[in-house]
């Protein structure tokens, strides 16, 4: 109980900007263990938005307040995976060879094609909560970052980090097993059945494919994953699930 209650920790403090792993040892095995939560953590994220959303609902327009809490979503995480897509983007859109792309990516400046992503991605985002019914609007909001941080855990369990020099990411990947996936897709689909009755098992259904084209698209193109490339996922992937529901619904 303690060792989880520890990964627990230690993901929420890698995923948000809460202290939550103050006082621990991050070492390598304890951040691949820590995955097998993310999703956990991701729907604490959304238990988060929720309260706000029930909160602020009497007082403010809701295309103002679903704007409102896609910023606060970004702040609770410090845009942790927005600067992946960034990245990501720029070395698809420059990159001739893996190696080229790899070296855009490491460039902390952002191009034209990286912006473009960051203001689709969350446009996209924003009009697909906005058009999500009411009744609906509280299990979207749950979802959508647990599956955000899913598609992480996958990722790092079938794919090779490919940076030979090793980066923030590749603690997580070279130590995250089959364990840690069993767990974080277990929560998944728990919380998707939960959330959304029947039509969970659909959703969740075209959840994995999405995430099958995902994980095979970046082991051809780059034959395997980085730091930035977890992170631009689980912002495609939150697309994704807020589509999913809209569509569903």
């Amino acid at each position: 109980m303690k060792e989880g209650w520890e990964d627990f920790r230690v993901a929420a403090g890698f995923l948000t900007v809460f202290p939550a792993a103050r006082g621990l040892a991050m070492d390598p095995d304890k951040l691949g263990r820590s995955m097998a939560l993310f999703p956990a953590v991701g729907l604490m994220i959304g238990l988060g938005l929720v309260v706000v959303n029930w909160i602020l609902a009497p007082f403010i327009p809701r295309p103002v307040l679903d704007c409102l809490l896609i910023l606060i979503l970004i702040a609770t995480t410090g845009g942790l995976h927005l600067d992946g897509i960034a990245d990501l983007v720029d070395g698809l859109a420059g990159g001739k060879d893996r190696a080229g792309v790899l070296r855009i990516m490491k460039d902390s400046r952002v191009g034209a094609m990286g912006v473009v992503a960051l203001i689709m991605i969350l446009l996209l985002k924003y009009l697909s909560l906005y058009h999500i019914a009411l009744p609906m609007k509280s299990a979207a909001l749950i979802f959508m970052p647990a599956a955000g941080r899913w598609i992480q855990v996958v990722l790092a369990s079938f794919l090779q980090y490919v940076r030979p020099e090793g980066g923030t990411g590749s603690a997580f990947v070279n130590h995250v097993g089959e364990r840690e996936m069993i767990i974080a897709t277990g929560t998944l689909i728990l919380a998707s059945v939960i959330l959304f009755g029947m039509k969970g098992f659909f959703i969740i259904l075209l959840v994995g494919l999405a995430t099958m084209g995902l994980m095979r698209y970046f082991q051809t193109r780059l034959g395997g994953v980085t730091g930035d490339v977890l992170g631009a996922s689980t912002e495609v992937m939150e697309v994704i699930a807020l589509l999913l529901v809209l569509a569903a619904y």
